[in-house]
């Protein structure tokens, strides 16, 4: 990042309804050459280490909708620290600036921080096929919540935000919408929960299983970052 400019970021999950850092404004962006997809196994936030989930990461291919945030000069130094403690706990991400068109009159492009996903890490999933993401989503929860819940609030959130995703939308459609939906009260349906300790029994294969030399192998990002940021 050059000095004494101000920081673009490119949010394509969470961050665009929740990014948790004070930004200028905030503009409808898109990014070619990558896309949106269920492609980390979640061991901590939506699965554990013996039933992962599934979350969201940015992959190869195709082309991704989502927020451009931009900070203040100020404010991008405390920012890129707050980034690199909320994306690299496991050090899945590479941090990376890419070029970013927003999507206002002259559709001007900027360059942006954003975080794709590691292929080479044991959390990378791959290109599952459908079928396979419906199945790790369904019996999956975590720190943060069932997979299911993680799945319907992204695209409850994308669709109040204009974008529209219709991979998510047919995974949606083989998970189970009508299970998916929490209730008035905002607690899950009985249906969904009992979906979910049914599916939660049957086993499931991951690429690779993540040891403690994993974590030493991908860590220096995060160190790295953490020097970087100062």
């Amino acid at each position: 990042m050059a000095e004494n400019r101000d920081l673009w970021v490119f949010a394509y999950g969470s961050l665009m309804w929740r990014p948790g850092f004070p930004y200028e404004e905030v503009l409808h962006a898109r990014l070619t050459g990558w896309q949106r997809a269920f492609c980390i196994y979640s061991r901590y936030h939506r699965g554990s280490p013996r039933r992962p989930g599934l979350v969201l990461g940015l992959d190869r291919g195709g082309l991704c909708e989502g927020m451009a945030f931009r900070v203040g000069v100020a404010a991008a130094p405390a920012t890129l620290r707050y980034l690199r403690e909320r994306e690299q706990i496991i050090s899945v991400y590479r941090e990376a600036f890419v070029p970013v068109t927003l999507l206002k009159a002259g559709h001007p492009e900027v360059a942006a921080l954003t975080f794709l996903v590691e292929r080479a890490h044991p959390s990378y999933a791959g290109r599952l096929p459908l079928v396979e993401q419906a199945r790790l989503i369904r019996g999956a929860s975590g720190l943060s919540g069932g997979n299911i819940d993680y799945l319907a609030n992204t695209l409850a959130h994308l669709k109040e935000l204009g974008i529209r995703e219709r991979g998510l939308e047919r995974l949606m459609s083989v998970v189970g919408a009508h299970v998916a939906r929490a209730s008035s009260d905002g607690h899950v349906r009985p249906a969904a929960l009992a979906m979910m300790r049914e599916w939660r029994r049957r086993p499931v294969r991951v690429r690779r299983r993540l040891g403690p030399e994993d974590a030493r192998r991908f860590s220096y990002r995060a160190a790295l970052g953490s020097r970087g940021a100062g």
